[in-house]
C-alpha cells in the first residue's frame, strides 16, 4: 500500500472486494468490450458488412485490456473511449474497422454505467435480504422478553424486545421493496447516436427503419435487459441516477435509526453490539465498551443521506441533450454512494448477528417503572374490592406524584406499591399488590405481533429469496 498519496477509506476500511470490483477499471473496460461486440454482432445480423472472424477476434481479447496502450493513446487525444477503440483495435486488427461503428461515447459509458448499477444493487439486495433474515431471527428469539418501551424517550407503557426489533425489519423491508421495483425498471440506453435521434444509424442501415428499430432490443436481449429507454438525448435520463440513489439513501435512514436505537440501549446497558474480546473501547478510560459499530453505521448512513442530493441536483440541471457537468460528480457520488451502503450492510449483518441482550438489566428497569404504569390496573382490582373510582385515581394521582418525588428529588426507589398498600381506601395488600408487577401483563399483542409479523410477512419474503441467503460479514477494523 502507498502511504504517500490518498486512500479512499471506502475502498481501505468499509467496502467488500466485491463491492469494489463491481466499480474497478476491469469491470468497466470489460464491459465496453462487451458492449462493443453485441454491437458488432447486432450489426452483423441486420446485414452490415462484418464478418465471423471479426467478432471472433472481437471475443478472443474482451478480458486481456492492453491498460498500457489505452494510457497512451489517451495522453495524445484526451478522449477515454476513443482511446479505448484505439487499444482494442491494436489487439484486433482485422476488426478494428468496425468497433464503435456508428456509436457515440455514450454507448460505452452509459450502458456501462447503467449494467454496473445494476450488478451493484445485485449485492445490495442480497445483504439488505440477510439483515432482514438476521433481525427476523433476533425478533422470535426475544419474541416474549418484556422490556421498557419509551416515546420521546420516557418510559412508556412495556414492549418487548423481539416487538422493538419488528419495527426495524419493517423498515429494512420497505426497502427491499423499493429496491426490486427500481432495479426490475433498470433499462439500457442503447445505442441512439450522438442526440438520441439514431441519425448515424439512418445512414449505415440506409434509412430502413425496421432494421433501426431491432438495434436497441437486440443489443439489450445481448447484455441481459430486457429493454432499453425509448427516448434519450446523447445520455440516458440521469433521474435513473436520481431513483438509484434514493434506494441507497432509504436503506441508510433505516440503517441510522436501528444503530441509534441500539447505541441508547446500550448506554442503559440493556442491549450491547458485539464486542470483542481483545478490543479496546477507550484509550483513556479501560472500562468501556463503545458502541462503534452503530456508530459507523449512523456515520456512514449520514454519507450516503446527503450523497442522494448529488445526482438530484445533476439531472435537474442537465441541459437539453445532455452537458458534461454530470461527469466528475457521477464518478464520484454513484460509487462511493454504494461503497458505503455495502460497508453499511457488512455492519449491521455483523452487529445484529451478535447483539448481546441483558436481561436482568432491562427487567429492573422495567419494574422500577412498572408500579406507574399498573396503577390502571391496581385501580380496577381495587373497584372489584369495593372502592370509588374517582375518589381512587384521585389518590393515585396523589400518591403517584409522591413516589416520583422519592425517585426524582430524593434518589430513592420508587416506593409507589408500599404507600398504596398502606391507603385502606384501596383495600390491597402489598403481596396482592406484588402480583399485578408481572410485566408480561403490560406488553398487549407484542409477542403475538412480532410472530405473526415473522411468519405472515418476513417468511414469504425470506423464502422467495432463499437463494440470497447465509451471507455473513468481515469488519476489516
Amino acid at each position: 500500500m502507498s502511504t504517500d498519496v490518498y486512500q479512499s477509506p471506502l475502498s481501505e476500511r468499509y467496502a467488500s472486494k466485491e463491492m469494489q470490483y463491481v466499480f474497478s477499471p476491469d469491470m468497466k473496460f470489460r464491459t465496453w468490450r462487451r458492449l462493443w461486440i453485441a454491437l458488432a454482432e447486432t450489426e452483423k445480423e441486420l446485414g452490415l458488412n462484418i464478418t465471423d472472424e471479426q467478432i471472433e477476434e472481437l471475443k478472443a481479447h474482451k478480458d486481456d485490456i492492453n491498460y498500457d496502450v489505452a494510457k497512451a493513446r489517451e495522453k495524445e487525444v484526451r478522449h477515454d473511449v476513443m482511446s479505448h477503440v484505439y487499444a482494442y483495435g491494436v489487439q484486433c486488427p482485422k476488426a478494428k474497422g468496425i468497433i464503435h461503428l456508428g456509436a457515440t461515447s455514450c454507448y460505452v459509458g452509459d450502458n456501462t454505467d447503467i449494467i454496473v448499477m445494476n450488478e451493484a444493487l445485485k449485492i445490495v439486495r442480497k445483504k439488505l435480504v440477510n439483515v432482514i433474515a438476521e433481525l427476523s431471527k433476533f425478533a422470535m428469539e426475544n419474541k416474549d422478553r418484556p422490556t421498557l418501551a419509551f416515546t420521546h424517550f420516557q418510559p412508556a407503557q412495556p414492549t418487548t424486545v423481539g416487538k422493538r426489533a419488528t419495527l426495524w425489519t419493517q423498515e429494512f423491508l420497505m426497502d427491499l421493496e423499493d429496491l426490486e421495483y427500481v432495479q426490475s425498471t433498470l433499462k439500457l440506453l442503447g445505442s441512439k447516436g450522438t442526440t438520441g435521434t439514431q441519425a448515424s444509424f439512418k445512414e449505415l442501415f440506409e434509412g430502413d427503419d425496421e432494421k433501426i428499430d431491432r438495434i436497441d432490443p437486440m443489443i439489450a436481449e445481448k447484455m441481459g435487459f430486457k429493454a432499453c429507454y425509448p427516448v434519450s438525448g446523447q445520455t440516458y435520463s440521469r433521474k435513473v441516477d436520481t431513483r438509484v440513489m434514493n434506494i441507497l439513501a432509504g436503506i441508510a435512514a433505516s440503517a441510522h435509526k436501528m444503530s441509534n436505537d441500539i447505541r441508547l440501549l446500550q448506554h442503559l446497558k440493556e442491549v450491547e453490539e458485539p464486542f470483542e474480546k481483545s478490543q479496546i473501547g477507550s484509550s483513556a478510560m479501560a472500562y468501556k465498551r463503545n458502541p462503534m459499530r452503530s456508530e459507523r453505521i449512523a456515520s456512514l448512513s449520514r454519507y450516503v443521506m446527503i450523497d442522494a442530493l448529488n445526482p438530484a441536483i445533476t439531472s435537474a440541471t442537465q441541459w437539453f441533450e445532455r452537458t458534461l457537468d454530470d461527469s466528475a460528480n457521477k464518478r464520484i457520488s454513484i460509487p462511493e454512494g454504494f461503497l458505503a451502503i455495502d460497508g453499511i450492510l457488512d455492519l449491521c449483518l455483523n452487529v445484529v448477528d451478535g447483539l448481546v441482550v441483558y436481561p436482568n438489566v432491562i427487567n429492573k428497569r422495567l419494574l422500577s417503572e412498572l408500579p406507574f404504569m399498573a396503577t390502571e390496573n391496581i385501580m380496577m382490582d381495587a373497584v372489584k374490592a369495593g372502592g370509588d373510582r374517582q375518589e381512587l385515581h384521585e389518590k393515585i394521582r396523589t400518591l403517584s406524584m409522591e413516589a416520583g418525588k422519592n425517585v426524582k428529588v430524593e434518589g430513592k426507589d420508587n416506593n409507589l406499591l408500599e404507600l398504596i398498600a398502606k391507603d385502606d381506601s384501596f383495600g390491597l395488600s402489598y403481596e396482592d399488590l406484588l402480583k399485578t408487577m408481572d410485566p408480561s401483563k403490560y406488553t398487549g399483542r407484542a409477542a403475538l405481533q412480532t410472530e405473526r409479523f415473522v411468519k405472515d410477512v418476513v417468511d414469504p419474503v425470506l423464502e422467495a429469496r432463499k437463494d440470497l441467503l447465509g451471507v455473513t460479514a468481515t469488519i476489516n477494523v
